[in-house]
């Protein structure tokens, strides 16, 4: 697949040497050979000095690391992104600690809130409001005939941001880059796609730099009438691509998921790629509790597609564990702007019905810690320091090593930080957030805490969908992903108390995760291609490396 996009591309731009230099793909700037300047006509329009790819990323790293804020640091990874794809993957790879929270989040939030005034190349596609008809025709406007993953975003329901609009693009964009760094998914394979219905953010409406349509959103009839196009233009132009769904509201996210997941190849990472990471890490807890997952009792403190996806995926677990559907349910509390999710309640929303018991009613998180007593407490809420103290101190009086997941992001979102969680329960909290947290000495003891990153399970999901050409996307799926992250934190990160594999492991964990994805996807008769002999041998052949393609032989 590289050299298929390389090689078409080539011929595409030959012999205009300056052509090479501004596509990013193919451009490699002082890496090029005098051989190489020479027959693609570079001779004169680069330096003569003549740079290695090594020699290239520490010259970047020395430049990022002058930048001084993380939006600058944004701007600058972008700048290379857009100038030589293959330099900044490699970068990117060799520092994805340090990088990853700047590509992604918590960084991106920002990034997309100022994005109207920071935007400076194309990357993507717009399909407005106003494209019906002929959105087919758009997509192949896409210069690549061959895309393997698409995300796409209404821009509605950013992070824990709002209705960001058409700034709403720096979502799609980093979880493709996420897709290629974390997985190798082939950049070339990769499309981030903005359907801009307009906007209700007023901010925007009066901005004269907003790159948006300048009108409210569209109404419900115009929107499902596009979005119905939209898939079946998909469809029909990239039939074997997978389609992520990414920070639709929920109003329209449960909706969407339950109308096509059953008719093209799809999932929406803020319900199932949330619930994967989430699971994976419960798991991980009981590995340091020791308790088996039936005997647990989960808190859900907000139920909105982040709670409710991961609801659904742990009573899934549940039942695959033995416990009947009804008792598996029950298993999960949720408490939402109101209380307690409860039967007694007029004012629910459809997707919380499943998990309306027959319980008294409690107004708040506290009352309802003390008077159920869970043995998790997840946070989903993107209402920033509501685990309080008291309602922190409440888990550990009920719990010896209280669960605490804050995942709201972007950080100014956690419900709690690492810090109050080790410090109010005198280091006994199993810790997990959405945003990454430094680590923490209580004591004279250092614990690391756990980051719940969609990264670790969604690029890895693609990787095993794209890998088998898998028709579908099943909750399965997500929950063998869950379970294969889980058990690939070792005995030292779990001493440390972080429940998830470090960072510079991710393109091994993403390929078992996506041999974990395909595993399930021949058993269910859902791959298109034939069974290799070796899975995961199969996987790793695919993974994409950054590194410069010879193009003289």
């Amino acid at each position: 697949m590289s050299k298929s996009c390389i090689l078409r591309r080539k011929v595409r731009l030959h012999p205009s040497g300056v052509e090479i230099l501004h596509d990013p793909v193919l451009n490699k700037g002082t890496a090029f050979t005098l051989k190489e300047r020479e027959a693609l006509g570079l001779t004169g329009l680069l330096p003569h000095a003549y740079l290695s790819i090594e020699q290239q990323c520490a010259k970047v790293k020395e430049n990022y690391d002058r930048k001084p804020n993380d939006l600058e640091k944004w701007i600058f990874l972008t700048a290379l992104q857009d100038r030589n794809e293959t330099l900044f993957y490699r970068v990117l790879h060799e520092h994805i600690e340090e990088m990853m929270p700047i590509v992604y989040t918590p960084v991106v939030g920002e990034a997309c809130q100022k994005y109207s005034a920071t935007w400076r190349r194309p990357r993507g596609l717009y399909i407005r409001a106003e494209d019906r008809g002929r959105i087919a025709q758009i997509l192949r406007h896409w210069p690549e005939r061959e895309v393997g993953v698409i995300v796409v975003t209404d821009g509605e329901r950013i992070l824990g941001l709002g209705d960001l609009g058409a700034n709403g693009m720096g979502i799609p964009v980093g979880k493709l880059t996420l897709y290629t760094a974390c997985a190798g998914v082939h950049p070339c394979l990769c499309l981030p796609i903005t359907l801009d219905v307009g906007t209700n953010n007023q901010k925007l409406l009066d901005d004269p730099l907003y790159i948006g349509v300048p009108h409210q959103r569209i109404d419900e009839e115009s929107y499902d009438a596009l979005l119905d196009e939209f898939v079946e233009a998909v469809q029909t132009v990239f039939p074997t691509a997978l389609l992520q769904f990414e920070d639709f509201h929920n109003r329209h996210a449960f909706r969407l998921l339950s109308n096509y997941r059953d008719k093209l190849c799809c999932f929406n990472d803020d319900i199932q790629g949330t619930a994967g990471v989430t699971l994976a890490g419960l798991l991980s807890a009981l590995r340091i509790s020791g308790k088996p997952i039936t005997s647990q009792k989960y808190l859900f403190f907000g139920a909105g597609e982040a709670g409710i996806g991961i609801g659904e995926l742990v009573a899934s677990a549940l039942q695959a564990k033995g416990l009947p559907h009804d008792e598996a349910h029950s298993r999960c509390l949720f408490l939402d702007s109101k209380g307690l999710v409860v039967k007694s309640r007029t004012d629910l929303q459809e997707h919380k019905l499943a998990f309306a018991h027959d319980l008294e009613f409690c107004a708040t998180l506290e009352e309802a810690i003390r008077r159920h007593r869970p043995t998790a407490l997840i946070g989903v809420s993107g209402q920033p320091q509501t685990f309080t103290r008291e309602v922190v101190q409440a888990m550990a009086e009920v719990n010896e090593r209280p669960i605490i997941f804050a995942l709201s992001n972007p950080t100014s979102k956690a419900e709690c930080t690492a810090a109050q969680a080790y410090d109010w329960t005198n280091g006994r909290a199993i810790f997990a957030s959405g945003s990454p947290f430094p680590a923490h000495v209580l004591n004279g003891q250092r614990f690391v805490p756990g980051q719940a990153n969609n990264a670790y399970v969604f690029p890895g999901v693609g990787l095993g969908v794209t890998a088998v050409r898998a028709r579908r996307v099943t909750d399965e799926m997500f929950f063998a992903a869950a379970e294969t992250l889980a058990a690939m934190a070792s005995e030292d990160d779990l001493a440390k108390g972080c429940i998830f594999p470090a960072l510079t492991k991710i393109r091994e964990v993403s390929a078992q995760i996506a041999c974990a994805v395909a595993e399930v996807a021949y058993r269910r008769h859902l791959a298109s291609l034939p069974r290799p002999l070796d899975l995961l041998g199969h996987i790793q052949s695919v993974q994409y490396w950054p590194e410069y393609e010879e193009y003289i032989e």
